[in-house]
């Protein structure tokens, strides 16, 4: 017996933007394991500490940007789908940016941080959500023109 229950209006990136997610929390999980030993290694426990608030940062970004596209989806479907995508998302990087900006000026100086450390755990994250991005998409099997409802066929009469 097959399901007469109508799917949801999903757009089909909402699936490739979970999966990004989930990703990205087990390359998380492992930029926080490598730059915590190597940063107790190099630095000690500043060193510690330098790698885990550097990495959570870029995953915290990361998870802004997808989380922003999953909301201003939910607006798909509607007249004001457009204008709320691209609010939200550019809301979003906004939100990012000045947060980046009060972070940085934040921990600028603070003697339990490494500033190297900090640096290149934020660069592992960002270049690894990147490659994490990348391979997902690649892997997706959406097709070019996805989301699209074809106008019907003229009558011929």
């Amino acid at each position: 017996m097959t399901s007469t229950t109508p799917q949801p209006n999903q757009p089909t990136s909402v699936p490739v933007l979970r999966r990004i997610l989930v990703y990205g929390a087990f390359l998380a999980l492992g930029i926080m394991v490598v730059g915590a030993i190597v940063g107790g290694l190099v630095a000690g426990v500043s060193g510690v500490v330098s790698a885990l608030v550097g990495t959570l940062m870029a995953v915290v970004f990361m998870g802004i940007t997808a989380g922003s596209i999953l909301l201003a989806n939910r607006f798909a479907g509607t007249e004001a789908a457009i204008g709320a995508f691209f609010g939200i998302v550019m809301g979003g990087w906004l939100l990012k940016f000045v947060v980046f900006l009060a972070l940085m000026f934040l921990l600028r100086g603070q003697p339990w941080i490494q500033p190297v450390v900090l640096l290149l755990s934020i660069i592992a994250g960002v270049v690894g959500s990147l490659v994490v991005d990348v391979v997902v998409v690649m892997k997706s099997r959406m097709p070019y023109a996805s989301d699209v409802t074809l106008p019907k066929a003229p009558s011929d009469g």
